[in-house]
């Protein structure tokens, strides 16, 4: 037999004070999110269900859940709910929390060490450089992918945010 599940008020409580989770407790569980979330058409992923964990405090259950991190932010729920919850924001203040407690997808620590590594989300590869050239563009753009100062300062602010830290980077 399984335990019932712990609430915690204090964990909904907070997420009710921080910039992006003043509209959870608006949340009457009609649906509209997870029937207008493209994500959601191709996962298990269910917005409202994610919602409802985290007015119920339940901690553990949502800021340990893969569905925190199939939300692609589009916004489609937010646009869409008639509640005016603010879908997308306690989406990412969850995410915020997970993160703090060292808890990320792998997907999302990957993105992260590239963007650490490279300065940009998206490698570029020979092809892209070859096109850019034939567009008379230089092989690398003027960004943290072509110029070697810019990406050695982008990489000092990650570090001193700590973003590094968060990631499991070098």
């Amino acid at each position: 037999m399984s335990s019932p599940k712990e609430p915690n008020a204090e964990f909904t409580e907070s997420l009710q004070k921080e910039h992006g989770g003043e509209t959870l407790m608006l949340c009457f569980q009609c649906g509209t999110c997870t029937g207008s979330c493209p994500s959601g058409r191709m996962t298990s992923f269910r917005t409202r269900k994610l919602i409802r964990k985290a007015q119920l405090g339940l901690k553990d259950d949502v800021l340990k859940s893969p569905d925190l991190w199939m939300c692609t932010t589009c916004y489609s729920c937010m646009e869409r709910c008639p509640r005016g919850v603010e879908i997308v924001d306690i989406i990412t203040l969850l995410r915020n929390k997970a993160v703090k407690e060292g808890i990320m997808s792998d997907e999302h620590r990957k993105v992260g060490q590239y963007l650490l590594a490279n300065g940009a989300t998206i490698p570029l590869n020979p092809k892209y450089e070859e096109f850019r050239e034939k567009l008379g563009l230089s092989r690398r753009p003027a960004n943290t992918l072509g110029d070697k100062k810019a990406l050695e300062d982008f990489q000092k602010v990650l570090k001193a945010t700590g973003f590094d830290k968060l990631i499991g980077g070098a």
